[in-house]
């Protein structure tokens, strides 16, 4: 696991570092320096590299970078974008020390005559648009073409929202200190970062921030008992599909089975019988007829759910009379089973604040932005500027894990923790994905996983089963059940190596 920091965060570490731990700030700057040097030898044409630079730290990082580059036989050209009289001390010594071996220091660029840039301009703590000469040179930058190192942080992107601060300079890669940053993590941030590699320069000690799994977290995986049986490993309810909707039921299902559950159970409407009977003959099924009572209704959901270790309710469900009976009954007595609430469930949830306070830390919330937007009745802009203020928000009315789903998906424990995965691509924005992913949560609840850690390990997961799918079809063509293919692969994989 790994933890992303804003730049606010990632200053207070590098203080911390110079002031409690005696490391001098110049030291940080050298070893951050080499790593950027590093990069640029294994990946770069440095037939001539021009560093560009701004006043403050990281421009002082890049000028180290030039003189290193200067030492090593490189041919390179230092540009200062910057003011002198806004050198910080650092910047000085750098400037000096470059002055001192002779670094060519050019005052013009002519793009044409070099093979690559050092973006060096502006590091984590920029706060405003850039504007003026500086919006000018990353355009020119830009246009180039020439392959482009950013030094820490692209300049331009915010390093906490990952939004474009009115212009910034596109990355080919991005060499970041001690820990990723948030900004290089969210989109559009790390689509201008490019490749990320992330340096130890010696600043330890974040414990706080975002969370994102990474291979290591293999290990949450829940152990498999080798005696067992298929009650062993969970029963799973899905409560889903509707009228001749029957897909959803049949996604969510196959991918709580795959992901590692003993049994599966769909309760749908009669309608999808045989088509499911027929498509899935490893789940049981049990039916219901829209012209049922709320008594009869609720008879057969309690008889279910008294079967079941773990529901889950919503995919292809609609917004019906009938769908909303279904989620009231799941809510009213589901005598504390983790609950897995999707889709068209949370639109009725939306609607229903009585039924949101009888949400707890068992239950789990999978809502895209669209639905989030109902559910904490803000705007989707809001949220994808201020995801975790309004995610805290809405916890305060409905105390439950939330898994809030975009290109980069937000989980919310219950606990107060945040996660952001970084697996899964574009070809995943297909219909049935978020019917996998009901699915894989509800499977890696019912093997035991307490929902806290089994939200953030089932987006991960599902994310990689995406880019399975995409490496074998690609993201243009993949569908849901390539989706399913890529988690049986993934599952396999992490087995052989538990």
């Amino acid at each position: 696991m790994q933890i992303l920091v804003t730049g606010k965060q990632m200053k207070q570490l590098d203080q911390s570092t110079i002031k409690q731990m005696g490391i001098p700030s110049l030291v940080l700057m050298e070893r951050a320096a080499m790593a950027v040097f590093d990069c640029l030898k294994q990946h770069f044409p440095l037939k001539k590299t021009l560093v560009v630079c701004g006043s403050g730290n990281n421009g002082a990082d890049g000028v180290a970078v030039a003189r290193l580059l200067h030492l090593a036989g490189y041919p390179v050209d230092l540009y200062l974008a910057g003011n002198h009289t806004s050198f910080t001390e650092e910047m000085h010594i750098q400037w000096q020390a470059a002055k001192n071996y002779q670094v060519s220091i050019v005052n013009n660029c002519r793009f044409s005559e070099y093979t690559t840039i050092v973006d060096a301009l502006f590091g984590v703590g920029l706060s405003r648009e850039l504007s003026g000469k500086y919006q000018a040179l990353a355009e020119k930058i830009n246009a180039s073409g020439i392959p482009v190192l950013a030094v820490d942080i692209p300049s331009g992107i915010h390093a906490g929202t990952g939004q474009v601060m009115g212009t910034a300079i596109r990355a080919t890669e991005t060499v970041t200190f001690a820990y990723r940053k948030l900004g290089i993590s969210l989109y559009p941030g790390s689509v201008y970062a490019g490749h990320i590699q992330v340096k130890d320069v010696g600043i330890y000690g974040a414990s706080e921030g975002v969370f994102s799994l990474d291979n290591k977290d293999v290990s949450w995986l829940p152990v498999r008992d080798p005696a067992g049986n298929k009650g062993t490993f969970g029963k799973i309810l899905l409560i889903a599909g509707s009228r001749n909707m029957s897909g959803a039921a049949y996604f969510s299902s196959k991918a709580a089975l795959l992901s590692g559950a003993g049994m599966v159970r769909i309760l749908t409407d009669e309608s999808n019988r045989i088509i499911l009977q027929q498509q899935f003959p490893e789940a049981m099924l049990s039916v219901y007829e829209p012209s049922m009572t709320p008594d009869e209704l609720s008879e057969i959901v309690r008889k279910a759910m008294d079967w079941a270790d773990v529901v889950a309710v919503g995919p292809g469900l609609s917004t019906s009379k009938t769908a909303e009976n279904l989620l009231q009954t799941v809510l009213t007595f589901r005598q504390s089973k983790p609950i897995v609430i999707d889709a068209d469930a949370l639109n009725l949830l939306a609607k229903r604040k009585d039924l949101q306070a009888q949400c707890d830390a068992a239950c789990i919330l999978t809502p895209h932005l669209g639905e989030m937007s109902r559910l904490a009745e803000c705007t989707i802009s809001d949220l994808k500027v201020h995801p975790q203020k309004f995610m805290d928000v809405f916890y305060n009315n409905c105390p439950c894990t939330l898994i809030m789903k975009d290109a980069r998906t937000w989980i919310r424990t219950a606990d107060g923790s945040f996660f952001l995965n970084l697996t899964g691509n574009d070809g995943m924005a297909t219909a049935g994905s978020g019917d996998v992913l009901c699915g894989v949560v509800a499977g890696l609840l019912g093997q035991g996983m307490n929902p806290s850690k089994a939200a953030p390990f089932a987006v991960w997961l599902h994310g990689l089963a995406g880019d399975q799918a995409a490496s074998a079809k690609g993201a243009r063509s993949m569908k849901a059940t390539d989706i399913l293919s890529g988690l049986e692969a993934q599952l396999q994989k992490m087995d052989s190596q538990n």
